[in-house]
């Protein structure tokens, strides 16, 4: 996990946010980043305790002042993260939802290919995701490998491994009320710059007792519609990329052969 920084965005994820972060630290990446979206709860001073030599790797916690959105927390993480001379960024979301043994997986097919983004794929057991979720995530797959011009499984996984350098091209700035819209901008635009999408087949864990998600089925998957269709609409509805996306690709899902800082 030499030169992989893990960002991870919170936003009262007090119940979760200490075994997370333990369990991402223990699989001894170089840098771990917490951007703390202007929580309600103990979520900063949770992270904040485990900062300390007793920490397996170096542990930032970064707070905005108030809740932006999923999208800026990561934005701010990924800034972080370039800064520091990252080469490899992952994101995972504070739920715990994601297993973080399974971050050793991803980095081994970037090592494969290293111009790719790595999609952690819940489809495993999908069938015990929530309906509503199911639905709205299926939805998001279509119109996004439309987009992309290609089949993705998965475009709303939060676990996801960017090669460094694609971002700092990029330069990613989300928009005020973008939210979840913002990782599937990355992943249009990352595919517009000519990166390959892989994707490692995971199993989600979701807890009866757990918190609500931030995922709002109904209006996070509009967001998602909106922003793509305003991209398809632009290529003239991408004919050529709605037919590649009917059509998994040979081999797909698989590497081709070959401190405290607060901001506002």
């Amino acid at each position: 996990m030499n030169s992989t920084s893990v960002v991870i965005p919170a936003f009262n994820e007090g119940r979760t946010i200490a075994a997370v972060v333990t369990a991402v630290c223990a699989q001894a990446p170089e840098r771990v980043i917490v951007v703390d979206d202007g929580s309600s709860d103990n979520t900063a001073a949770l992270v904040y305790g485990l900062i300390g030599p007793a920490c397996p790797c170096p542990l930032e916690l970064i707070r905005h002042r108030r809740n932006q959105g999923k999208g800026f927390a990561l934005a701010t993480g990924i800034d972080r993260a370039l800064a520091t001379g990252a080469r490899h960024i992952v994101t995972i979301d504070a739920d715990g939802q994601h297993d973080s043994a399974d971050l050793p997986r991803l980095a081994r097919i970037a090592a494969l290919d290293p111009t790719a983004i790595v999609i952690a794929a819940r489809t495993r057991d999908r069938e015990r995701a929530p309906p509503l979720r199911r639905f709205a995530n299926d939805v998001a797959d279509f119109w996004v490998s439309w987009a992309c011009g290609r089949r993705i499984d998965d475009t709303q996984s939060g676990f996801r491994l960017y090669p460094a350098p694609l971002l700092a091209r990029l330069a990613p700035r989300p928009r005020r009320g973008q939210g979840f819209a913002f990782e599937t901008m990355l992943l249009i635009d990352g595919v517009g710059a000519g990166a390959g999408i892989r994707s490692v087949p995971i199993a989600a864990r979701y807890d009866q007792d757990a918190r609500t998600s931030h995922y709002r089925p109904w209006r996070d998957t509009w967001s998602i519609i909106r922003l793509v269709g305003g991209r398809l609409l632009r290529r003239g509805m991408y004919p050529r990329g709605l037919l590649r996306a009917l059509v998994r690709e040979r081999g797909a899902g698989g590497p081709r052969p070959v401190s405290l800082r607060d901001s506002d």
